[in-house]
Order: structure tokens, then C-alpha cells, then sequence
């Protein structure tokens, strides 16, 4: 349920741009975050950083598509998101000394450091090598492509990353399972 929660907003936009137009989902997208963060709101009584990140973004990139007229703002706004997740991941290493995936998920699963530094690199790398590959798509490409990548292209790669990440982090998992 959550994870069809998280992606309420980008189908919605899809829908909306294959119905009409890129400012019509623009503002779908911006409605529609707005319901998800109430809804969690209202649901849970708590919303995590990274979805008041997401609505910051698409109400600050998404309005400037609207006022502006132009979706140059709107199709850099995926860029934007993952860059921010990128750089927090490389301040929290570099900066704090902190590793802020171990903080999100520790507690979920139990890693030796190495294996929570080479996750934690590949999230970065992966979140800028996705903004670029976003920025690249919507500049050498229809504004119809580029809106069906953001759907099928970005949650494909997050598909097949996720897959990897799950194989590398098996054999930590399982020799841990495996010692109890």
C-alpha cells in the first residue's frame, strides 16, 4: 500500500499529461502530493523528511512550470530530487561522519560498515547518475518521451538497482542468518 502511496503522484501525472497537457500535470502533480502528504498526515499522524523534500520540489519547480508557462522547471524537477538525495547521502558520509542510510535502516537489518559504505555510495552514485540521465532524456527528447520515462524508464532502473543492491546485500544477510 505504501509503495503505490509513494507513486500516486507520478501515475496521476502521467495520466494527466496523456489526457491533456504537461501544465495540466503539473498541476495534477502538485495536487496530488499535497493529498498524499495529508492523507499520511491523516493516516499515520507522521510524514518522513524525504516527502516534505519531494513536495518542496514539485511545488517550487511545478509552480514555476505554471507562472512561467514553461516546462523546462517541471522536467528538471526529478534532476533536482535526486541530486538533493545524492548530496544529503555524501554530506552525511563526508561531513558528519555519518552514514544516514545506516540511521534510516539499521534498525531493520544488521550490516558490517563496509557493506552500509558500498550501499551508501551506490545510492549516490545511482541518484546522480538518474538526474543526469533525467536532464539527458528531457533535453534530446519529445516532452512525451521524456514523461514516459519519468514513469516507465525511472521506476524500471529503480527496479533493476534495487534488484542488485538486494543481491549484494544477500551475502551479508545470509551468512548473518546462517551464524545464528
Amino acid at each position: 500500500m505504501k509503495l503505490l502511496l509513494d507513486f500516486f503522484p507520478i501515475v496521476l501525472f502521467f495520466v494527466a499529461f496523456k489526457v491533456a497537457d504537461i501544465y495540466w500535470a503539473t498541476g495534477v502533480a502538485i495536487v496530488a502530493t499535497v493529498l498524499q502528504i495529508g492523507w499520511l498526515r491523516l493516516r499515520t499522524g507522521r510524514t518522513e523528511p524525504m516527502q516534505w523534500l519531494s513536495l518542496g520540489v514539485i511545488v517550487l519547480f511545478g509552480g514555476a512550470t505554471l507562472l512561467a508557462h514553461n516546462d523546462t522547471f517541471i522536467k528538471w524537477k526529478p534532476t533536482v530530487l535526486y541530486w538533493l538525495m545524492g548530496g544529503a547521502l555524501v554530506a552525511g558520509q563526508l561531513l558528519w561522519r555519518k552514514n544516514l542510510l545506516k540511521s534510516l535502516m539499521g534498525g531493520q537489518m544488521s550490516l558490517p560498515d563496509e557493506a552500509w559504505r558500498v550501499m551508501n555510495w551506490s545510492w549516490t552514485a545511482f541518484f546522480v547518475g538518474m538526474g543526469a540521465l533525467n536532464l539527458w532524456v528531457a533535453y534530446s527528447f519529445s516532452t512525451d518521451t521524456w514523461v514516459n520515462f519519468k514513469l516507465f524508464g525511472g521506476l524500471g532502473l529503480m527496479f533493476v538497482f534495487i534488484v542488485a543492491q538486494a543481491l549484494y546485500l544477500g551475502r551479508y544477510l545470509k551468512a548473518e542468518d546462517g551464524q545464528s
